[in-house]
Parts: C-alpha cells; sequence; structure tokens
C-alpha cells in the first residue's frame, strides 16, 4: 500500500474507496470552484520567518478554550452526512477527537442523534451545530443541546440558500438516494462501500425528524423538514432568541466581514468562525485567511476567534494562529480518513497533523502556541498584514 503521508494522498485513498457520487460530494464545491481554490493558494501566500536558538526540545501544543484545554489548536468541523463516507461516521470522529484532546462539533445534519453521540463517543469536548430550519425544531434541538451536555452552541449563518453545487446536479444527489442505472454502476465498482453501508441500514438525517418538535406547526414543519430549506428571516436580532434558550458559549459560523464580526459581539455572541463553508456556498468569497485579519482586528480581542477552510498541514494551523485565529478546524482531510480507513484512517490523519504541527513549531522556534502572535514571525508580505485583511491575494485561475 502507498503510504498515505499527507492530506493529499488520504484524499487520493478516499477517490479510491467511494463512489464518484459520494466523493464529489465530499470533496466538491460550488460554482466552478474558485473559492475552494483560494482557500488554498492564500495560505501558501502566507510565509513565516523562523527564529534560531530558541529551546524547542519540548514544545506546547495546547491551549484553552473557554476555561476547557485543548490539546492542539485543531477542532473536528460540523460535517453532515458523514455516515455516507463510513457507516458510524459522526461517531468515528468524536471518538478520535476525544482521543486527540481536541472539540468534535457535531452537525444538525448527522446521521446519529445528538443524545446518542454523547453516549456512544468517549467523553470529550463536544459542541453543537445549528442550522434553522424551522424555529420550533430548532428550540428544540437547542434544549436537547443543553440538557445532552454539549459545550458550546455553533449557529451556521451563511447558509440563507444552498450553494450552486454542479457537481451533486450532476450525479443526480439527493437524500432519499433515488437509485438510476448510472448510480448503480457507480456503487458496484466500490463493493466494500456497497457492503459496508447495506450492513449499516438506512440514512438518514436524525436530528431533523417531526417528533422532535411536539409543539411545533406541523404542517410548516414538514414542508421546512421536506425541502431542508433554511429559514431566511433569520436576523441579528434573531440572536437574542437563541441567547433566551443557550446560556453557554455561542459562536457565530461563516463570518467573514469585519463589520459582521463587531455587530456579532454586539449582539450576545462569545466568539466567531471565519469560514467560506469550503467553498461551498458563494464561490465570489474571499478565501477564509484572507478575511480572518480584518476579523480579528475588529473583535479587538472581545472574543476568540477560529477559522476553517484550506488546512491541510500543521503549518497551516500556525499561519493562521500567526494571523489571529486562536485554533483551526478540520474538515476534509478527516473525511478522506474516514472515508478510506474508518476511525483508524482520523486517527491516523490527526496524528499527522499533530506531528506537523510540533515539527512546524520546532523549525520556527516556537516554544508555544500562546507566543504566536507576538513572536516576531514575520507574515509573508505587506499584503499579508492584518491591517489590510483583503489583499492576500487575487487569484482567479482555473481549477487544479
Amino acid at each position: 500500500m502507498t503510504p498515505r503521508l499527507n492530506s493529499a494522498d488520504w484524499r487520493a485513498a478516499a477517490r479510491s474507496a467511494l463512489p464518484r457520487f459520494v466523493f464529489d460530494y465530499v470533496d466538491g464545491a460550488a460554482d466552478d470552484g474558485l473559492c475552494k481554490r483560494r482557500n488554498r493558494d492564500d495560505l501558501d501566500r502566507v510565509t513565516l520567518t523562523p527564529r534560531v536558538l530558541r529551546d524547542v526540545s519540548r514544545p506546547e501544543t495546547g491551549i484553552k478554550v473557554f476555561g476547557r484545554r485543548w490539546a492542539q489548536p485543531f477542532g473536528v468541523a460540523p460535517m453532515g452526512l458523514n455516515g455516507l463516507s463510513w457507516p458510524g461516521g459522526d461517531e468515528a470522529l468524536a471518538r478520535a477527537a476525544a482521543a486527540h484532546g481536541v472539540p468534535f462539533v457535531l452537525s444538525t445534519a448527522s446521521n446519529v442523534r445528538l443524545e446518542d453521540l454523547r453516549a456512544r463517543a468517549a467523553p470529550g469536548i463536544h459542541w453543537m451545530q445549528l442550522y434553522v430550519m424551522h424555529r420550533g425544531l430548532a428550540e428544540g434541538l437547542v434544549e436537547r443541546a443543553a440538557r445532552a451536555g454539549y459545550e458550546a452552541l455553533v449557529l451556521t449563518v451563511d447558509v440563507p440558500v444552498g450553494g450552486n453545487r454542479e457537481l451533486d446536479v450532476r450525479n443526480g444527489f439527493r437524500v432519499p438516494f433515488r437509485p438510476t442505472a448510472r448510480f448503480l454502476c457507480d456503487v458496484m465498482r466500490h463493493p466494500r462501500w456497497a457492503w459496508r453501508m447495506a450492513r449499516a441500514g438506512r440514512l438518514d438525517f436524525a436530528n431533523l425528524r417531526v417528533e422532535d418538535a411536539p409543539g411545533a406547526d406541523s404542517a410548516s414543519l414538514q414542508a421546512a423538514l421536506l425541502t431542508r430549506a433554511m429559514d431566511r428571516s433569520l436576523t441579528w436580532e434573531s440572536l437574542a432568541w437563541l441567547r433566551r434558550l443557550w446560556k453557554g458559549p455561542l459562536l457565530l459560523k461563516g463570518v467573514l466581514h469585519p463589520d459582521d464580526a463587531r455587530r456579532a459581539l454586539d449582539h450576545g455572541a462569545d466568539g466567531l468562525i471565519v469560514s467560506n463553508h469550503g467553498g461551498r456556498q458563494s464561490d465570489a468569497a474571499p478565501s477564509a485567511i484572507a478575511a480572518l485579519p480584518g476579523v480579528v482586528q475588529a473583535v479587538d480581542g472581545g472574543a476568540p476567534v477560529f477559522m476553517d477552510g484550506g488546512i491541510r498541514r500543521g503549518d497551516d494551523a500556525i499561519r493562521a494562529l500567526a494571523l489571529g485565529a486562536r485554533a483551526v478546524f478540520l474538515g476534509r482531510p478527516l473525511l478522506y480518513g474516514l472515508a478510506s480507513a474508518g476511525a483508524a484512517g482520523v486517527d491516523a490523519v490527526l496524528s499527522q497533523f499533530k506531528a506537523d504541527l510540533q515539527r512546524g513549531m520546532a523549525l520556527l522556534g516556537l516554544e508555544n502556541l500562546d507566543d504566536v502572535p507576538g513572536s516576531g514571525l514575520v507574515v509573508g508580505g505587506p499584503d499579508c498584514s492584518p491591517s489590510r485583511p483583503s489583499r492576500i491575494s487575487s487569484h482567479q485561475g482555473d481549477i487544479r
């Protein structure tokens, strides 16, 4: 077997292991994929100048967030339909996160009920992500998450409508699946995946059920669940509604504009995740790393700022931390590991990120991560300065 030494190797393995329609769902992006590519290209443009003759014999990779210690500055981003890559995918990701001492964020669109995830996975740092499709259902999810012991609530705010994911449209991807001749041929070429899925049984959105919102108007709830449409009436004022329901840390995921970052804090948010949904929403959006410095500057230390999008190695986390992020969240690389080797693959990917991080810290002369923002590292050229966050890159090239 070819050694899997990095995210690209795991991506290739996932591509071989999954039917095309599943791989395209995991790996794909909106429109022409320009935003997804910018995430990676702009990270590559951020350079860090090493410092030498520092004691890096025992680099400290841990950080503290909301009073909890993370062993590394990584978290598992919320991702839907993980059971499509590997049965029990949500539980496998959560267990690996717990083993590595980092948080796991369960998606509203998970394939396991939020209570069952807490019961089945090893004790760890569990956060809950929220999509608001119907207010009654959302209230039920928030209340259930609080009872189950989730530590933070992550409201995704960049999906008023779904992005134009043309690969999914071309593949006829939808849930529940409607078999076609092309679909069946695709599945037959991947018998191991088909066997695992057949043994696992029916896949569904376990947290999106009518019985979970008994007080809601049944007709409007059924319509929302049928179309999976988001509540487009959600506004800044809606955060007061959530704050009444949720007493723990509340984070907004999908913030890219400095003005939105300031408004988020004014309306009670406790943290922000700079994200363009991995390039899966607006193809015209800036890369997450380009937007990060402006958001950090806007909140001015008033709340922790996290980032996701394009993170493929440990050095990418250091780049983000040098530009003001507290930590980064990982998405596709973990799904590549999950798809190709199940729980062992997720563990291997997280182990590689840890090793990458430790090596990168030693090579840059970093003793601990708390000192990264003020460590004297030179971050790229003038266009990478936090005072000019939107000008890291104007690259608009073709998809690789």
